[in-house]
């Protein structure tokens, strides 16, 4: 029988109903009852240092589990930081509920203290935005966020929390686990497919988006394998095949391998399957012509509002992942002689593409990043989950880095700086809390790195043994290599003054080490990856470059005196 729980209690036992393990959070004032509830739950409550980096680990638990991540942050301030997560998961169609304290209802619309109206702060933002403003209702509004965020296209939802119903009481019983509700392709539609295909020359796979399992993704490659399909991958969704598997023929998003983009835009046949067809993906509009692609285009998602937005696809079909995958590896091949040739030929391109790019070759530097990689891919497991944030930096991943499967990648496709150090924090609490030992590596900018860098105390002290690789070359790199391109030599607002990382790290508790020649890598490497399995605790190197060397494929250098030689 139900007994009397006040709002707080009441929302923490609704949290653990739904299967919550961990929540992230900077604690208030605004939800002490809250904070109390959770003294004695089973869930565990990762402090942060700024709810910034709190957002960005709740939207990794999100993209690493398939779960929504749960959030926790004061009114206010508190809120206004945590917006960049919702923000982000929201463009990255991640699960993810932030709780946010609320003035008590006797003081609302006065402009209180701290106060906001968070239905308007983030109504274009969420998938549901709403406020818990009786005690008895909490079962049902924590029960529709879970069913809301992970329904068709997940995304976040944010739950306001007057902080006078959280500390009234309500006899009220507990709501049932949700369970997430996916659309299913018609066999009809898969008929139609397979028409599509058969009757194709030219075809490609894109593949994207959420909602993935590790079956789904079985599926989609056996799918590509019984009809000879060149897969490629969606900006920051590099993980959904293993990229050393031979159908994979690179990602589509920002540098992409000229090549990939050529084929993609001489195909007859796009089947695109999970991604959003946005900007990133589309190489700007242009890979694929709106609204009418002069390709053929199979356009699946698990959002029927995404379907025919940008794009007016032959075949839409809305599907979650799962469904769509399970029914196209059942479907009977096709004939795929016309096509079959193109996997390998495709691979062949993405092997060229990330040999020795030009920005190194026959040049003497001291610390070659392309050689870095193929150290970190020589000395680390085929699992490794790799996260990043923005900037040039990233392409080093991107481009060179194999992904070992599902869930190896966290990065966000709304090009937030400053994910990568929270996210690999987040992962390695989490698999410490799954019992796994999987290895963590963030690659950082040196100003990504630093807008949520205090998240390494968080870091130590729950003993998440990341691996931080600063690529310092005290500047904001795509910035200034745009800067370069467009007001050659007129630097301004891009030079950065960076302090020590590798006696930063040190500071707080980490292992810190710093290089600038090549040779001194593999053993700093090394060091750093002994002080983690024998510590459980985090280790940074910081990598001391020259700007010069903004991109795999050109240097400032010859950015800038190409953006002269236009003007003169």
């Amino acid at each position: 029988m139900p007994t009397s729980r006040t709002g707080g209690q009441l929302l923490v036992d609704a949290l653990q109903t739904h299967g919550a393990d961990i929540a992230f959070g900077v604690p208030g004032e605004s939800y002490l009852a809250v904070l109390d509830a959770l003294h004695d739950s089973s869930i565990r409550f990762i402090i942060n240092r700024q709810e910034g980096g709190a957002a960005f680990m709740a939207d990794a638990y999100g993209k690493l589990t398939g779960r929504p991540g749960i959030c926790f942050v004061t009114r206010g301030p508190g809120a206004t930081n945590a917006s960049i997560g919702v923000h982000t998961a929201h463009q990255d169609s991640t699960p993810m509920i932030l709780f946010i304290g609320q003035v008590g209802n006797d003081f609302v619309e006065r402009e209180a203290f701290q106060e906001i109206d968070y239905r308007r702060m983030f109504g274009t933002m969420t998938k549901w935005v709403a406020q818990i403003d009786r005690a008895d209702r909490v079962p049902e509004y924590v029960a529709r966020a879970f069913q809301v965020a992970t329904s068709g296209r997940p995304g976040p939802v944010v739950l306001a929390l007057p902080e006078d119903m959280l500390s009234a009481s309500a006899d009220v019983p507990d709501a049932r686990p949700y369970k997430p509700v996916q659309a299913a392709p018609a066999p009809s539609q898969i008929a139609e497919l397979r028409a599509m295909l058969a009757g194709a020359q030219r075809p490609v796979v894109i593949l994207g988006g959420t909602v993935w399992t590790r079956e789904a993704c079985d599926d989609i490659r056996r799918f590509a394998e019984a009809n000879a399909l060149p897969v490629a991958c969606a900006f920051r969704f590099q993980d959904l095949l293993d990229n050393r598997h031979p159908h994979y023929i690179g990602d589509v998003g920002i540098g992409i391998n000229p090549k990939l983009a050529a084929r993609i835009k001489a195909a007859d046949l796009v089947i695109a399957i999970g991604p959003r067809l946005g900007e990133m993906t589309t190489g700007g509009y242009t890979l694929l012509e709106a609204p009418n692609p002069r390709q053929g285009l199979i356009h699946i998602h698990a959002g029927a509002d995404e379907l025919g937005r940008v794009y007016q696809a032959n075949l839409m079909i809305n599907s979650g992942m799962p469904q769509i995958a399970a029914a196209l590896a059942d479907m009977a091949p096709v004939d795929a002689g016309a096509w079959r040739h193109t996997v390998a030929e495709a691979r062949a391109d993405l092997q060229a593409w990330q040999t020795e790019p030009p920005v190194f070759k026959g040049k003497q530097v001291k610390l070659n990043l392309w050689q870095v990689v193929q150290a970190l891919k020589a000395e680390l497991p085929a699992d490794t989950i790799i996260t990043n944030g923005a900037g040039n930096f990233a392409t080093w991943a991107h481009r060179f880095w194999p992904y070992g499967g599902l869930r190896t990648q966290l990065a966000p496709t709304s090009g937030a700086m400053g994910y990568g150090a929270p996210a690999a924090v987040a992962a390695g609490i989490i698999e410490k809390h799954a019992g796994r030992q999987r290895s963590i590596v963030n690659f950082a900018g040196d100003g990504d790195f630093l807008m949520n860098g205090q998240e390494l105390a968080t870091a130590v002290q729950f003993q998440s043994g990341v691996l931080f690789i600063v690529f310092n070359n005290g500047t904001y790199g795509t910035i200034r290599m745009h800067q370069e391109r467009d007001f050659p030599t007129r630097v301004s607002g891009t030079s950065l003054h960076n302090p020590d990382f590798a006696a930063l790290a040190k500071a707080y508790g980490a292992h810190g080490e710093a290089v600038d020649t090549t040779e001194s890598f593999v053993p700093a490497l090394r060091r750093a990856r002994a002080h983690i399995v024998s510590t459980g605790m985090p280790a940074l190197i910081e990598l001391r470059y020259d700007a010069d060397l903004i991109t795999p494929n050109a240097s400032l250098e010859t950015i800038r005196n190409t953006a002269l030689n236009a003007k003169a």
